[in-house]
């Protein structure tokens, strides 16, 4: 059974990139460009994982990881913040807003963990 993926980023060439990746190594992918269509695609079905932007277009992805943790049956999802700020103190806010892991951008895929690519 393939995992499935909900990749929510507002730029369209990295979007782009990330599926294409993402479906070549075998996931189902489902993607999103903002917080309303992230949200509805969450409500609709979970998924495995989701691949988080922290900055789409003046909202904060945080706000999503935030609201998924009080969400039943979200609340156990991993997410995995995708950065462009790979700070230590962004690193603390993005574990602190529910986020299990951050990568930073330029994304390098090699990165992700291995317990979503295993």
């Amino acid at each position: 059974m393939k995992r499935r993926v909900l990749l929510v980023e507002d730029d369209a060439a990295s979007r782009e990139t990330m599926l294409d990746w993402l479906m070549q190594e075998g996931f189902e992918v489902q993607a999103a460009s903002d917080l309303i269509s992230a949200r509805a695609a969450l409500l609709q079905a979970v998924p495995d994982v989701v691949l988080l932007d922290v900055g789409l277009g003046g909202q904060s992805g945080l706000d999503l990881a935030a609201w998924m943790r009080r969400k039943v049956p979200l609340v156990c999802t991993p997410v995995i913040a995708v950065t462009a700020h790979a700070m230590i103190a962004e690193r603390e806010l993005i574990l602190r807003a529910g986020c299990s892991e951050y990568i930073p951008k330029p994304m390098d895929f090699k990165l992700l963990p291995a317990w979503i690519v295993g």
